[in-house]
């Protein structure tokens, strides 16, 4: 098992400073989330040489390696047009991956909610297009549903992963979106088992439950619009204990895959950088500790 950091809440050091901070932090995978310099949210990846350059010399000086990339594309439309761009937007990051020897790639849905059955139908017909070359190029793409996206339910979505039967088709558990993935219970263990094998990727952080009553005040009502966290565990209301139980119980730490190798876990907390020189290392602990009993 790969333990990962995502680098979003640091993104802002500069590629060499990054990749050496979180090296100081104790972890050896970066899980690279969308930077403005190499794969920005919804727009065409940029990733110069010069970029790409920094990047493998900073790897190389530490020993750090790139586990994923996280891509967001509207791949999901509704828009036909943006369908369209995004799937250009999929096949130029790719080449990036395989460029930079990266075998997966962590992605959303990224549909509009309002027209689901017109996103599902989109989805499909992008994978139609994408499955082929991810195939060719042996690329593990991994899916997960997100807060305002088409599908927000784990169970439906991991049926989704499921219904490519493809062994480059697996599915990501966002711990912080728990509580849409099954409206506000919060009941890990039957999510979790019901990806089943298809589960290769975990992206731990806490949440709130956002269906409690005034957890959250949004002005103004009833705008169309979702909320969530990615705080440090144990500052939300996840059932971490059980969560990590059921990982252990499906031998999470120890599967590997016939496409990307191991299965991987990300720190992915957000928001507060000043807490992460202690909340890194902390939640890098808190995995090692759960999961590879150390």
């Amino acid at each position: 098992m790969k333990i990962a950091f995502d680098v979003d809440v640091i993104r802002d050091m500069g590629i060499t400073r990054m990749v050496h901070q979180v090296a100081e932090w104790g972890y050896k995978y970066i899980e690279q989330s969308p930077h403005p310099q190499i794969n920005p949210f919804y727009k065409h990846p940029k990733a110069s040489r010069e970029i790409m350059r920094e990047y493998k010399n900073a790897l190389n000086a530490t020993g750090v390696e790139i586990s994923s990339f996280i891509t967001v594309y509207r791949w999901s439309g509704p828009d036909e047009l943006r369908r369209q761009a995004a799937v250009k937007n999929w096949k130029r990051m790719i080449e990036i991956a395989v460029e930079m020897g990266v075998q997966v790639i962590n992605t959303e849905l990224s549909g509009n909610p309002n027209e689901p059955e017109i996103c599902e139908e989109m989805f499909y017909r992008s994978m139609e297009e994408l499955l082929p070359i991810f195939e060719r190029e042996n690329i593990r793409v991994e899916i997960q549903s997100h807060p305002w996206d088409f599908c927000e339910n784990s169970n439906e979505t991991a049926d989704m992963v499921k219904s490519f039967r493809s062994d480059n088709v697996k599915y990501v558990y966002s711990v912080p979106h728990t509580f849409f993935y099954d409206n506000g219970k919060g009941d890990v263990r039957p999510m979790l088992e019901y990806a089943g094998e298809d589960l290769s990727h975990v992206l731990i952080a806490d949440t709130m439950n956002h269906t409690k009553h005034c957890r959250y005040i949004v002005n103004p009502p009833g705008v169309d619009a979702t909320i969530h966290q990615h705080v440090g565990v144990g500052e939300g209301e996840v059932d971490f204990d059980t969560l990590f139980q059921t990982l252990r119980e499906m031998d999470f730490a120890n599967r590997t895959y016939k496409v990307g190798g191991e299965s991987i876990i990300a720190s992915a907390l957000f928001g507060y950088p000043e807490k992460m020189k202690t909340q890194a290392v902390e939640t890098r602990e808190l995995i090692e500790r759960e999961l590879l009993s150390r």
